[in-house]
């Protein structure tokens, strides 16, 4: 199975964007719901907290991890990938979503291999040099305090498009409001203009901005209302689903172990019945959930 991780439900939409995109495939997600946010906590305990869902996924046998969460990818990723994996699972990955929305945010299509020092792009086997890059176009990133903290966007940013100028907008009181069902409404929009001032005119307006976060999706209705139709709003289910999409075809070896049974199997740390009830309703469709100990 193919295994999805993050904090909360939010990462659910991740899931049904691979789900569209890669339907045939087994699917194991967990949310990490008793201790959600990730966001507002240290680099340490997201580390830790994050490991133990890695390996929990990997000992019900998922050979690939995502980790759907942008904290989680943000704070533990290169731990786990460089440290954690050599020494104890060779034969597994772990891929987040910082770098694939990086692509998309710096406007590289998918199956295109970056070259950073070069300021060049592969595609297939001719070297191009990347475009627009006397642009000088303003991007920015929304997230939550520990996403925006660590810079894992702005580093990505520097070395794949150094032209592109960004913004990192941390915006705590999101997850919070999604989590208690409040993604509309005047009260959702007054705390989510609060947060966007800077973004928002007199100031300059982005021409694209990144959802870095997978709560961020359900207060698109709202976002959309405040952002300018020139601002693309970048939501990272769609495009995270096309480059995983791109990299099962570029790792025959690693798809090779991916099950296609067609299954789903849905894992909280917190009440079941009402993680449930609201990822079946963000999935459009009824689902069922177990309760799972990640430690002790």
């Amino acid at each position: 199975m193919i295994g999805v991780f993050d904090s909360g439900f939010g990462g659910l939409t991740v899931l049904s964007a691979l789900l569209r995109e890669l339907p045939d495939y087994d699917y194991l997600y967990l949310a990490d719901s008793a201790r959600a946010p990730y966001g507002a906590r240290s680099a340490e305990v997201v580390n830790e907290f994050t490991l133990e869902a890695v390996d929990w996924l990997f000992e019900q046998g998922c050979p690939l991890v995502v980790l759907a969460c942008n904290t989680a990818s943000a704070r533990a990723l290169r731990n786990l990938q460089q440290l954690h994996l050599p020494k104890r699972w060779p034969d597994r990955r772990v891929l987040g979503v910082v770098r694939p929305s990086v692509e998309a945010l710096a406007g590289i299509p998918v199956g295109t291999v970056a070259i950073p020092d070069a300021n060049c792009h592969l595609i297939g086997d001719n070297l191009v040099r990347a475009s627009g890059a006397e642009a000088d176009e303003l991007v920015a990133v929304l997230g939550t305090e520990a996403t925006i903290a660590s810079d894992s966007y702005g580093m990505e940013l520097r070395k794949l498009a150094p032209w592109i100028r960004v913004v990192q907008q941390a915006c705590p009181l999101w997850v919070p409001l999604v989590e208690a069902g409040e993604i509309d409404g005047e009260g959702t929009e007054y705390f989510l203009r609060k947060a966007l001032a800077p973004l928002l005119p007199p100031n300059e307006a982005p021409k694209r901005v990144l959802l870095g976060c997978t709560h961020y999706p359900l207060l698109l209705p709202v976002l959309r209302r405040i952002f300018s139709a020139d601002t693309e709003i970048l939501d990272q289910g769609p495009l995270v689903a096309e480059r995983l999409a791109d990299w099962i075809r570029r790792h025959p070896e690693q798809e090779a172990n991916l099950t296609r049974g067609g299954t789903r199997r849905y894992c909280t740390t917190d009440d079941p019945e009402w993680f449930a009830a609201r990822g079946g309703k963000l999935l459009g469709s009824s689902i069922q959930a177990e309760r799972v100990r990640l430690r002790g």
